[in-house]
């Protein structure tokens, strides 16, 4: 008999939570539909469990889940802050931002300009948004879709080919869309005419994304989670089924299709690429912060890597937010510099 049950669900941070979770447990035999909520961390799920109690049932719909850093119970538990960790975060944010200025001193990069994102501070957000909790379902989408291609694959084709090839052609197809579809929004923002107050307020726009996702990424401060960016539920969860589809040009359409989900990091860059009005710039944009997910993602493909599941993975999400908060004011007071409210502060 079919019944609707309510839980409390542990570990969520963002929207690609609610994806991950909703895809996971839908997909479970006994279970006809399944809702998760980030504003009350809970799953709402109608299934035929038989006679099992709820907490034989939070059991259950743990087990999947426990890999991508979920956890189902009856009760909701409190979060802890942990300020402690900004201890060890706090100087190690600093030096990450000091390394990185001398870095541009010396001429070896450059990744604070007056004026736009440059492709080194993209590659290093793609960098830090690999690592976050809001990429997750990127992984969990990789690892699904690797899992499905091994076990349907051609008998015919050697088990390690088996293995690597969808890898391949899940991380080629990732990195030459967005190459191409950030080419095309550039070239989209080259349509219109962006006067200098239409700029300014886009360039304002991007920067306070990427300061609610630093600010989310401290786990601290949970108010700012309903005021994070987020694609279109229906753009997402089509683009999540991709992977269920059982074809030679799976893993490279799954590449593809992540471009279109709910990553915050993502579409701060999107967002950003429209103002650049040019394809080939857009392009590489997009292509730079690609490349910064890439080794992590890699890692991901062969191994059970996650740093959500690390016992210093508070101090590491600290350091990051703090990183990308960091980034954002750079882009915020840029932007009131390049209109001239304010006069230039830093010497970059």
């Amino acid at each position: 008999m079919r019944r609707s049950y309510t839980f409390h669900v542990h570990g969520m941070h963002c929207n690609a939570c609610v994806l991950m979770i909703d895809s996971t447990l839908a997909d479970l035999p006994n279970i006809t539909y399944a809702k998760s909520s980030l504003k009350s961390h809970t799953v709402e799920v109608v299934g035929d469990f038989g006679t099992k109690t709820e907490e034989e049932i939070a059991e259950e719909l743990t087990s999947p889940l426990k890999r991508h850093g979920y956890t189902v119970s009856i009760e909701k538990q409190t979060k802890e802050r942990m300020w402690a960790d900004f201890k060890v975060a706090i100087p190690i944010a600093l030096g990450f931002v000091v390394f990185f200025i001398t870095l541009q001193k010396m001429g070896i990069i450059n990744l604070v300009s007056a004026t736009n994102v440059t492709y080194s501070t993209a590659f290093v957000i793609g960098i830090i948004a690999s690592l976050s909790t809001c990429m997750a379902v990127v992984g969990g989408l990789l690892l699904s879709m690797s899992a499905t291609f091994a076990k349907e694959g051609d008998p015919s084709t050697p088990l390690g080919v088996d293995k690597i090839r969808p890898q391949l052609m899940f991380h080629g197809g990732r990195i030459v869309s967005f190459f191409i579809f950030g080419g095309v929004i550039g070239a989209i923002g080259s349509a219109f005419i962006l006067s200098a107050s239409a700029t300014f307020v886009l360039s304002l726009v991007v920067g306070i994304v990427m300061l609610i996702l630093g600010i989310n990424l401290l786990d601290t401060f949970h108010w700012a989670k309903k005021f994070q960016l987020s694609m279109p539920k229906f753009i997402a969860k089509h683009a999540h089924g991709v992977s269920k589809f059982n074809h030679t040009l799976t893993p490279l359409l799954v590449g593809v299709a992540t471009f279109f989900l709910p990553c915050g990091f993502t579409q701060s860059m999107q967002l950003y690429t429209l103002t650049t009005g040019n394809f080939l710039e857009g392009g590489l944009t997009m292509l730079a912060f690609a490349l910064g997910t890439l080794p992590v993602l890699a890692l991901v493909s062969f191994s059970s890597f996650s740093i959500k599941n690390s016992s210093k993975s508070g101090i590491f999400f600290k350091s990051a937010g703090l990183v990308v908060i960091i980034f954002a004011l750079f882009n915020l007071l840029n932007s009131l510099v390049v209109i001239g409210v304010i006069p230039p502060l830093f010497n970059f």
